[in-house]
């Protein structure tokens, strides 16, 4: 029953985003995102602190900060919601660069290389995805399986798209390797923080505790990795851009190597981070730079 009611209140949500126009969405968005930030104030004091110890800026401005990620987080929502990010009109109209994107991906696999497309927590990060495997690009990526079947099911049409996604696990790394042998794009996440000791780097100032997955696929299969560029641009548009890519060196030590590779892609997100921090989402519960227990021997150079 538990799983129906919240099932039910996902589809209200989503028609009332379905059946209003898309500019009275991107409204509506806007709105919840100031009573949230303003009213409810959900998680905004965690949010102000971690800008200000990141960028080093004023209350006021980290309050400012916290409200423009926070309202494009909401705007991302809404836009998946009202099913727009799967128009090819709505993208050619608000996604500037998405065909050239699609145009570099193919090219980069044409071969029957895979690419490891490192997806960091800016502007819509959901558009690559979608995008892409609606435009022809081979797309898979590895996502935990929610508790509710429905909202699980809702989440896998809905956020993904024609994207191949895999359940998370031992047989999903085994089907990655050979998806990416194949020709396939992963998407991965690089910015979240592992919750068991994994790969200590530099990242924000501090010292992360990420997953050593995105380099260690390039590495295994002979992959580049390239970082989606997405920015929002005001409410309704988006630019989006991929990195030059980050190839495998095979001449270093394995270990060397994915530490490498994976400290190049943080220091790239980092950087746009700084430039533009009201892109990134800073309410994140796993945030990059809480401590890990255990976690001596990652933070000692594992």
């Amino acid at each position: 029953m538990k799983n129906r009611l919240e099932y039910l209140a996902l589809l209200v949500f989503e028609a009332v985003f379905r059946i209003l126009p898309y500019r009275a969405c991107v409204g509506l968005a806007v709105a919840l995102s100031r009573i949230a930030f303003h009213v409810v104030r959900w998680r905004r004091a965690e949010a102000v602190r971690r800008i200000m110890s990141v960028t080093g800026v004023d209350a006021k401005e980290a309050k400012r900060i916290a409200y423009e990620s926070l309202r494009g987080s909401m705007l991302t929502i809404a836009e998946i919601m009202h099913g727009c990010v799967m128009r090819d009109a709505w993208i050619r109209r608000h996604v500037s660069g998405a065909e050239d994107t699609a145009i570099a991906l193919k090219t980069l696999v044409s071969g029957g290389r895979g690419v490891v497309l490192a997806l960091p927590h800016m502007g819509n990060w959901y558009l690559a995805g979608s995008i892409m495997a609606k435009w022809g690009v081979p797309m898979c990526a590895v996502a935990g399986r929610q508790r509710n079947p429905l909202t699980n099911a809702w989440m896998n049409r809905h956020l993904y798209g024609r994207m191949t996604v895999l359940e998370r696990g031992s047989s999903a790394i085994r089907e990655c390797v050979k998806r990416l042998r194949s020709g396939n794009v992963m998407a991965i996440l690089p910015d979240v923080r592992m919750r068991t000791p994994d790969l200590a780097v530099p990242f924000l100032g501090g010292v992360a505790n990420v997953g050593r997955g995105m380099a260690a696929f390039a590495r295994k299969t002979n992959s580049p990795i390239v970082v989606a560029k997405l920015r929002r641009d005001g409410l309704v548009r988006h630019e989006f851009a991929i990195s030059d890519p980050i190839e495998p060196d095979p001449s270093l030590d394995a270990e060397e190597d994915i530490r490498r590779m994976t400290m190049l892609v943080l220091s790239g997100i980092d950087e746009r981070i700084h430039n533009e921090p009201g892109q990134w989402f800073w309410y994140n519960k796993r945030w990059v730079l809480d401590p890990v227990e255990g976690a001596g021997s990652a933070l000692n150079g594992r």
